[in-house]
């Protein structure tokens, strides 16, 4: 039986080279794959999903107001589709989530989510959210903050590197952003309260 998964992380923890390596495992055996990212992530119109580590594939855009059930479907009639996978499934609707479930329930395409499951304010995005309320696996792919503990947060600083609590939860700019564990993001974000309790 086909599934939804959701594998979700902190930035810069590898999620696009886990995707684009298990899409090249499906190819490999002569299956075919079909590869979506968010409209965000488009250059010059066209998608790509591109690793740090320099690998990177060409992949079908995704926008807030398309049905992701008609596109795959309709793909799936041309020639059968044996995995879809979706990189920065943090920017679908939660009505995509559900076109994506559909996707494995009715047509028995496993779909594979991966995501960032907070933002820079720790708040989970809807796609995230609906990810994690409604998939039928979840894995969370760990990276570490600079102190060695596992990161699950993340920090957006400003050209001067001074970390920011208010804005826009979309900024596509990685460059400022930067993965912490809790104690640090709290450091850094200053939601510590003045008389909070130390560690002893």
């Amino acid at each position: 039986m086909a599934k939804l998964y959701f594998s979700y992380s902190a930035m810069n923890a590898g999620k696009s080279t886990l995707l684009l390596q298990a899409s090249y495992n499906y190819q490999e055996r002569g299956m075919r794959t079909m590869l979506f990212t968010a409209a965000h992530y488009a250059e010059n119109g066209i998608g790509r999903i591109t690793s740090r580590l320099g690998v990177s594939a060409e992949a079908e855009l995704y926008r807030e107001h398309d049905n992701l059930f008609e596109r795959i479907a309709s793909a799936d009639s041309e020639s059968r589709l044996s995995c879809v996978f979706i990189d920065e499934a943090q920017f679908l609707t939660r009505d995509q989530v559900w076109e994506l479930a559909r996707v494995a329930d009715r047509l028995s395409i496993p779909v594979m989510c991966f995501g960032l499951r907070t933002d820079f304010q720790g708040k989970l995005f809807p796609g995230s959210s609906e990810l994690l309320a409604i998939a039928d696996t979840l894995r969370e792919i760990r990276t570490i903050c600079h102190c060695g503990a596992k990161a699950t947060m993340v920090v957006r600083h400003d050209h001067q590197g001074k970390a920011l609590i208010e804005g826009d939860q979309v900024a596509i700019e990685k460059s400022v952003y930067v993965s912490l564990c809790r104690k640090h993001w709290e450091e850094e974000t200053g939601r510590i309260a003045p008389d909070a309790p130390s560690a002893v």
